[in-house]
């Protein structure tokens, strides 16, 4: 997973040196950088099932494979396409890897998040920890919501949340009022890598796609943080409600999220 995210992250990084050319161009870049997240999904899916022939693919541009195998990869190739678009240096590319037990439930096993720009690698293993760079990481130990440094979806992309008691927009606002400071980057994958490794307490989103946060929660558990809905404490993974931050906040923000004093 590590070298495929490291092949891939060479042509996205070559693309992405040409996005400033063609910002000024009359068609515009949108369908160069389609072609650029398609071609690093087929780099990416080759060198997995190289690796991996029997395993399954869900991957965002649909090279998809489907046999009810035990193990399937679930690759964004490019998240944060809106900010490679606009030459904005916060993308990354995230592979996940379920396991399905005998009844069909998946389970994250593994996670790596590659930021290109930063030439950063986020993995983890189930049991295993989580790394930066060979480096092991933890999530933040702070406490004081008051202190809070977050990541939040963005307002200007909203999503319908599935069954949450609010949306996007009244998380802002509600934790506009309650922590240090909030940033909407448009990233899931790195946001949450970013938590693991405490650049960031906290983070929040809403209906994100399983290839949006796979890989990210799994780096949050094994650094140390709890990832569940922002409203409940079940887990957000198939619906894509997602909270991550160290336990020591999590219920706070909950609350502060969820409006009440009590959950």
């Amino acid at each position: 997973m590590v070298n495929a995210a490291r092949k891939a992250s060479k042509t996205l990084l070559r693309d992405f040196g040409e996005i400033e050319n063609l910002q000024i161009s009359e068609k515009g870049p949108g369908d160069f950088v389609s072609n650029a997240d398609k071609r690093a999904e087929e780099t990416i899916v080759a060198q997995l099932l190289g690796a991996r022939p029997t395993w399954d693919i869900l991957a965002e541009e649909g090279s998809n494979k489907s046999t009810k195998a035990e193990y399937r990869f679930v690759i964004d190739p490019l998240d944060g396409t809106n900010n490679f678009l606009h030459g904005f240096p916060y993308w990354a590319i995230s592979i996940g890897l379920e396991k399905f037990d005998k009844d069909g439930n998946a389970e994250i096993v593994a996670g790596v998040v590659m930021n290109p720009v930063m030439d950063e690698i986020y993995y983890a293993e189930k049991g295993q920890g989580a790394f930066l760079n060979d480096r092991r990481i933890r999530v933040s130990g702070r406490k004081d919501t008051k202190l809070a440094f977050m990541g939040c979806g963005s307002a200007s992309s909203y999503r319908r949340p599935h069954k949450a008691p609010f949306d996007i927009r009244d998380a802002l606002h509600r934790l506009g009022h309650s922590v240090n400071s909030v940033r909407c980057m448009n990233a899931a994958a790195l946001d949450l890598a970013f938590v693991a490794s405490g650049r960031y307490d906290a983070m929040v989103d809403l209906a994100l796609k399983k290839w949006d946060c796979a890989a990210g929660i799994i780096l949050v558990r094994e650094a140390g943080g709890k990832v569940t809905k922002p409203h409940d404490f079940s887990d957000g993974y198939e619906d894509g409600d997602i909270l991550a931050s160290n336990f020591q906040l999590h219920e706070k923000l909950m609350r502060i999220l969820s409006g009440t004093k009590e959950l």
